[in-house]
């Protein structure tokens, strides 16, 4: 006998931190015959939905619909599917299908993810609307279940995601190979950044905080990873001060392997939700030196598996990195990273949502 049929809807499949938290679950799922089937509204590159599809679940990519009828296809598809469970990780999305779905017969159980710490206000007002609607609604922080994105949730739950601890370590222990690839001197001390070159992950900050670093410690290597509209502003910017020791990588289709190669991660951000490329490099058994924001603290202890600074700091940030490149310091932070990975162990989360899943159907 065929289980429920559950369909995760998510404004993006590009990787994005909801994104992946989504595919690593759903590819962690234990197999007690549930069906699973994605769909986004757009998607910049086939990665994420060809591990989906890999994996045999299905995805429904919305990318070729003209994006003025997007939302109206997005009602129109998960329709057709029938699904007996409907999670959606997008607000906008959320607000359209909640009151949709209620003419539906048969009429699929709600649930709502929240991944973000903040909404726009128009984005706010429709959830707020709406989501009396939800069974159940999962926060992935304490953080997020505390901000105002999941205030009056109906069944408010907090659950942290996670990463395959199992692949994190494998890469891990191709380190040597991975720096080779990217050219990292081997006596270099190489410190990894991974994330959207947009406004919230500060890599202005993250620059001027390199700098200092390169003055104490110029073995550090900074390579940061990622696309963005800010690309450009960045690089003049490392170009202006002369910073042989940064490298922009552009979009690097396998970060976590590169995070796993890192001697540190490091983390500008002025908001966040619970970033994935934390718990990937605390899954690898790399120290985290961090602006201490959204959901991070929730995985970060300052001492033991990374350092916490003070947001919008450079000197604090770079001081940070600074004390976790002395060798004793380093040792610790070290072990208490891979200390931390079962914390991090998507197999625990995707067990959790299985169960979840069970509940709302009855």
């Amino acid at each position: 006998m065929k289980g429920p049929h559950v369909c995760e809807v998510i404004k993006s499949l590009d990787v994005g931190g909801a994104e992946v938290l989504l595919v690593e679950r759903l590819l962690a799922a234990p197999a007690t015959g549930k069906r699973y089937t994605v769909v986004c509204q757009q998607a910049s590159s086939q990665e994420l939905s060809e591990r989906l599809r890999s994996a045999g679940i299905g995805v429904v990519d919305l990318t070729p619909t003209p994006r003025h009828l997007r939302y109206a296809h997005l009602v129109r598809r998960v329709r057709a599917l029938r699904p007996d469970v409907l999670n959606v990780h997008s607000p906008v999305p959320a607000a359209l299908l909640r009151p949709a779905s209620r003419l539906w017969r048969p009429r699929p159980a709600l649930v709502s993810t929240v991944h973000s710490v903040r909404y726009r206000l128009p984005t706010m007002v429709l959830d707020r609307a709406t989501g009396w609607l939800d069974a159940r609604t999962v926060a992935v922080s304490p953080q997020v279940a505390g901000a105002a994105t999941s205030w009056g949730s109906r069944g408010l739950v907090t659950r942290v995601h996670g990463v395959s601890v199992t692949r994190q370590r494998r890469w891990a222990a191709e380190a040597g190979q991975t720096r080779r690839m990217w050219n990292v001197p081997s006596d270099a001390f190489l410190v990894v950044h991974v994330g959207n070159l947009r406004p919230p992950k500060n890599h202005g900050l993250l620059v001027e905080a390199a700098a200092l670093v390169r003055r104490s410690a110029p073995h550090a290597v900074f390579l940061l990873a990622g696309s963005g509209p800010l690309a450009e502003q960045v690089t003049r910017r490392v170009a202006e001060l002369r910073l042989d020791n940064v490298r922009l990588l552009g979009h690097v289709s396998d970060a976590a392997r590169l995070i796993a190669s890192a001697d540190l991660l490091v983390l500008s951000s002025s908001y966040e939700g619970l970033p994935v490329v934390v718990m990937e490099a605390l899954a690898a058994g790399v120290p985290v030196v961090s602006t201490a924001v959204g959901g991070v603290p929730d995985l970060v202890e300052s001492g033991r598996n990374g350092i916490l600074t003070t947001p919008g700091d450079a000197e604090a940030l770079a001081e940070g990195v600074l004390r976790a490149m002395r060798p004793e310091v380093h040792a610790r932070l070290r072990q208490g990273a891979r200390d931390s990975a079962d914390q991090v162990d998507i197999g625990v989360a995707a067990e959790w949502f299985d169960r979840l899943y069970d509940e709302v159907c009855r």
